[in-house]
């Protein structure tokens, strides 16, 4: 029977603590597996979830910035900025997302267009059914999209 203090729902740092003590001292039969498994695949799908989310706050200012020009604040910019540093840190950080980038800019895109739509005012209608920008245009710090570019 797991004691209370060593129940991830009752003290989850005290849990941690102690599966990490376990692993140290090789007291593998201690570990609560199945509990440590599926905190690992949580860990995973939240890393992928922080990509795919960081996607749509960029695509989305890309999307304004090309649509909305003259209603560019410094916000944007900054915004765009910081996106593309955390992106670039979360995969410096977790090189095996690298792969699925593709794959998160075409799932993050549908919500950023609707975003986009949302905050400017404008009609989904728009803004592309496709993605407009590559993903090196996505990630390029130096990459700024036109007014109306297509």
């Amino acid at each position: 029977m797991m004691h209370a203090t060593h129940n991830p729902e009752a003290d989850y740092l005290q849990w941690l603590q102690t599966q990490v003590n376990h692993l140290r001292a090789g007291r593998l039969d201690c570990l609560d597996r199945e509990q440590l498994v599926e905190e690992l695949e949580g860990m995973s799908r939240s890393e992928r979830r922080q990509l795919r989310n960081r996607l749509v706050v960029l695509m989305m200012h890309l999307l304004k910035l090309r649509h909305q020009p003259d209603k560019q604040s410094r916000s944007w910019t900054v915004t765009i900025i910081t996106q593309r540093t955390d992106i670039k840190l979360l995969l410096r950080e977790s090189p095996s997302l690298k792969p699925s980038l593709p794959e998160a800019l075409a799932a993050s895109y549908p919500r950023a267009r609707q975003e986009a739509a949302d905050e400017t005012g404008l009609p989904l209608s728009t803004f592309p059914d496709q993605p407009p920008f590559t993903l090196d245009q996505v990630l390029d710090e130096d990459y700024w999209p036109e007014p109306g570019e297509r």
